[in-house]
Parts: structure tokens; sequence; C-alpha cells
């Protein structure tokens, strides 16, 4: 899709302060996660090249730990965008393996963050807690309507506000 498509990253991020641990609030379905996983988190690490580690971790439908061990890099013309890709070291070569990873709304704390790919598919909401009053998270959720995202297949992601030991 083009860029005219309504999505619209950020247009800064403070890259240090995105850093962190993130509690999945919730999301559009994932191919690759299960509906009913559990405790999702993604903890972004600064690595020496610029590039970043992407740690997610949940619990999935059948109680089992799960990680996902990715890698980013940031979009130096557009703060707000990252590549990343979860394949092996070795086969991050291959092209067209990298997604889109946009912030699309974060607050001025960095305790809340909207994060999309510009083709619609994917929509994450995302916490510096493990959960989210309801006013705020229908204020997020309009800003992706607003960007052209459908929610009516929305998941809530289950939180007990423990880290996913792997």
């Amino acid at each position: 899709m083009s860029e005219d498509n309504n999505v619209r990253s950020v247009e800064s991020l403070d890259l240090e302060r995105y850093l962190g641990l993130w509690y999945e609030i919730g999301r559009l379905p994932l191919r690759y996660e299960d509906d009913a996983a559990t405790n999702v988190t993604a903890e972004y690490s600064l690595n020496d090249d610029g590039t970043v580690t992407v740690d997610n971790r949940c619990h999935d439908e059948d109680g089992k730990p799960t990680q996902a061990l990715g890698h980013a890099v940031p979009d130096e013309e557009h703060p707000g965008r990252l590549q990343v890709t979860f394949l092996p070291e070795g086969l991050r070569w291959i092209p067209f393996t990298k997604a889109d990873y946009w912030v699309l709304r974060i607050d001025p704390e960095y305790r809340h963050a909207l994060v999309g790919t510009p083709d619609h598919k994917y929509l994450w909401l995302l916490s510096r807690e493990p959960h989210m009053d309801a006013a705020r998270k229908t204020d997020y959720l309009a800003t992706a309507q607003e960007q052209g995202y459908a929610l009516d297949s929305w998941i809530e992601a289950g939180q007990s506000g423990r880290r996913v030991e792997v």
C-alpha cells in the first residue's frame, strides 16, 4: 500500500525512551500468535550497532511459555518507524522478510503506545503497566480507527502482570 492510506507514524520517537518492557493490552489477530495467548510482553533493547533486539514472550493457549526473538532496524528518515524480522540471524539477508513496525501514537511520558503496520493488517496497543483504563484504551483505539484499522476482530490480551519466564 502507498503511504497515503491514512496510516501515519509519529513524527518523532525517542528510541531510548521507547526501549524497555511493554505489556500488550490488545491486538489484531496474528498468524504466528495464538488468539488465546496471555501475558504477552515485548521488551526492546538497544544493540551496540544501533539496531534493536525485540524479545516477545507470552503464554500460549495451553499455558506454555513461548518466546520469539526479533531484530529491528530504525528508519533514519522516519523516527517512528522500524523494520522488524523474527528470522534467525543467518536468514535475515533474505529479501522481503522484514515487516514494517510503525509507532502510530505515544503519550509524552512513553507509558502507552499504539503500533501498527501500514497495510492495516497488524495493530498492537501497548502499555508500561499490565492494564490500561477503559477511557484511555477507547481513545487510543479511536486513533486506530481514524487511521483506517478495522477493529471487529480485536483481541483483548489477558494480563496477570507477571513476566513470562522461558
